[in-house]
């Protein structure tokens, strides 16, 4: 059964018209979806995804297959670059007498629900999927070495202050003598 292409504004599925079968879905969109469903963590992009919807008497069962890029700026450099994406998700929609996220993959839905808004859902796994560091590619093999430093015991960077280096570590910190005299 060929997808169709939706945009901006028709990320909901009239889930009431819907046959108990698969039914397969095809998103593309760009820097616009962004803009209509949070700028916060990703601005810019384009992006393909593939739902395969699959409805049944009480629950329907989504898989997510999104394809792309972010446009990013590195955390170092700030420099802009682009961040590959390919993820499969899952999201179980159960009919219940109230709307209710039980966990990250299943949602309890009103029994009278006649459309699911997925957009945001989709910028959510999108979101979750970009790294809290952003680096550039070019710093890729400086930031393993980092890491190998770490893992053979190699100091990176030291907290120590000035000063502190001299110091004897049996000697006591004198705020301690207070808190003494209080036995």
């Amino acid at each position: 059964m060929p997808g169709r292409v939706w945009r901006l504004g028709a990320y909901s599925i009239n889930i009431v018209g819907l046959s108990n079968k698969q039914h397969q879905f095809h998103y593309e969109f760009g820097n616009e979806f962004f803009r209509e469903y949070g700028s916060d963590l990703v601005s810019e992009g384009t992006f393909v995804v593939d739902l395969l919807l699959d409805k049944h008497e009480t629950f329907l069962e989504g898989e997510f297959k999104i394809k792309g890029s972010a446009r990013l700026i590195c955390d170092r450099s700030l420099e802009a670059f682009d961040f590959p994406i390919d993820i499969t998700r899952k999201i179980v929609f159960k009919y219940g007498d109230r709307d209710e996220e039980v966990t990250d993959e299943i949602i309890i839905i009103h029994r009278e629900t006649a459309k699911l808004e997925l957009g945001q859902y989709i910028y959510e796994f999108i979101a979750l999927t970009i790294p809290l560091k952003k680096l550039h590619p070019k710093f890729k093999d400086e930031e393993e070495e980092e890491e190998e430093d770490l893992l053979n015991g190699k100091i990176v960077y030291s907290s120590e202050a000035e000063g502190d280096e001299n110091k004897n570590e049996n000697e006591v910190d004198p705020r301690w003598n207070i808190l003494k005299k209080l036995k």
